[in-house]
């Protein structure tokens, strides 16, 4: 805002016509004016910055007016006096060289400091040397710096120890308000979480790694916001149950044994190897190439956390199996006769192995007609029916191999009276045989009879 300084408002009288004014306004009431008000723009002001201090409906017939730091007034408070008559202004001993008063009583306070804050008082003089007043007051605040965040325990172990962050602010740290963040989400109050008078301070009771962070503060005055710097903590944990990959635990000779090993520990875990119990290597990772059947037994990962002191295992059993053999495939008859019986028996060398059946190169489906042994190396079809003619197979298996046996076909020789025909479909057969012999009798009589000369009738 602009404003003219020292110059007469329109209708002032010089100083010296004042007291003739008095005379002739003692016989005579004046209207009613407005009450004379003031503001500050702004009233939260940052430090360096300029505020007005803005006077409203200023009365036109006034000798003069001064401003004073503080109320009530002093002579040594005084900033600066303006006398409307002559537009003199007279500075007092208040004044730092940074004011400006105007004719319309308004004071600019230029570059101000934290020192100017408080409340100011115009005192206004009119023709009659009566006194009024009226105050206005504004805050300075200083700009905010970067705050810094500090912690009580630079490493604070998972589950055992509870830390102090503290936003340090080099600013006017007890007018400020300071808020919390984790990860981009503001932090209030809760089970784990408390927070100090003011919010200061944020306390995190029994830390997990989910603490880490990071963690910012901000700070707010009514004229600026500063944020900290991102801060994460180091939270010591672990080592976890440490993790064997990959899942596999069958393997053929000749193939290359790669196992891995990983538990969540801060700091990083050391890591060692033992094979059935004996110690094997000090890494990660655990190679053996070119495996045998002597490299079967149990792979044990053992992990340490110097810092923690805590110690975690976890152990695999890996097998190294040879792959199985072809199988073969031997029955009693391979041509049978209905309702018969077949025994089918799968010969081989693998102990232990995995025996499946399979009927016209699809998993065999068991009827109620078939039991197998107790390692499922015999199957026994009792009785065989013509629906179970078709290719039979065995097959052998192991988690690194399968094999299939030589295919055997049944051929099942069909019982008559085993048609497959309902009784009342049988009798019905029968009484139709009957019923042609009977027609066929009839016939031969009638040609019998007509070559004979008689009547030929049935």
């Amino acid at each position: 805002m602009e404003l003219a300084s020292a110059h007469l408002h329109k209708g002032q009288v010089p100083w010296g016509g004042l007291l003739l004014t008095a005379s002739l306004l003692a016989s005579w009431s004046p209207p009613t004016t407005a009450e004379v008000t003031t503001e500050a723009v702004p009233p939260q002001v940052a430090e360096d910055n300029n505020v007005l201090l803005l006077v409203h409906n200023l009365p036109l017939a006034l000798g003069a007016f001064a401003w004073y730091k503080g109320n009530p007034v002093s002579t040594n408070a005084e900033i600066v006096q303006f006398v409307t008559g002559t537009n003199k202004t007279t500075t007092g001993p208040a004044h730092s060289g940074r004011e400006t008063v105007y004719s319309n009583g308004s004071l600019l306070i230029q570059r101000v400091t934290v020192k100017d804050t408080g409340v100011y008082t115009i005192e206004m003089t009119d023709e009659n040397f009566r006194r009024t007043e009226a105050t206005v007051q504004f805050h300075v605040h200083p700009l905010l710096l970067k705050p810094n965040i500090t912690s009580n325990n630079s490493n604070p172990v998972e589950g055992d120890d509870s830390v102090s962050l503290t936003c340090e602010s080099y600013t006017d740290p007890d007018n400020i308000t300071y808020l919390w963040s984790r990860n981009g989400e503001s932090l209030s109050e809760g089970d784990r979480l408390k927070l100090s008078e003011g919010n200061r301070t944020l306390t995190l009771l029994n830390v997990t790694r989910n603490d880490t962070g990071p963690y910012v503060c901000e700070t707010r005055n009514p004229v600026s916001v500063n944020r900290s710097d991102p801060f994460s903590l180091n939270i010591i944990y672990g080592p976890d149950t440490p993790i064997i990959s990959p899942s596999d635990i069958y393997l053929h000779p000749g193939s290359n044994l790669n196992l891995s090993c990983h538990a969540a520990s801060n700091p990083p875990a050391q890591y060692f190897w033992l094979i059935n119990e004996k110690p094997h290597a000090s890494s990660q990772e655990l190679f053996i190439p070119n495996i045998t059947t002597n490299n079967s037994g149990t792979y044990t990962c053992f992990v340490n956390n110097s810092v923690t002191g805590l110690s975690r295992t976890t152990v695999k059993n890996i097998t190294v199996l040879e792959p199985v053999t072809q199988p073969s495939l031997q029955v009693t008859n391979t041509t049978v006769k209905e309702l018969d019986s077949v025994t089918l028996t799968c010969l081989s060398n693998d102990i232990g192995a995995n025996i499946q059946w399979l009927f016209n190169s699809q998993s065999l489906q068991l009827t109620e007609r078939m039991t197998l042994s107790q390692n499922n190396s015999i199957l026994r079809i009792d009785p065989i029916k013509r629906e179970d003619a078709g290719e039979y197979q065995c097959e052998i298996s192991n988690p690194v191999s399968v094999k299939r046996s030589n295919s055997i076909k049944l051929d099942i020789i069909f019982d008559p009276t085993q048609g497959g025909l309902s009784d009342g479909a049988i009798a019905g057969i029968v009484i139709g045989a009957v019923a042609g012999v009977a027609l066929i009798a009839g016939l031969a009589y009638f040609l019998y009879s007509r070559k004979s000369g008689g009547s030929g009738s049935f």
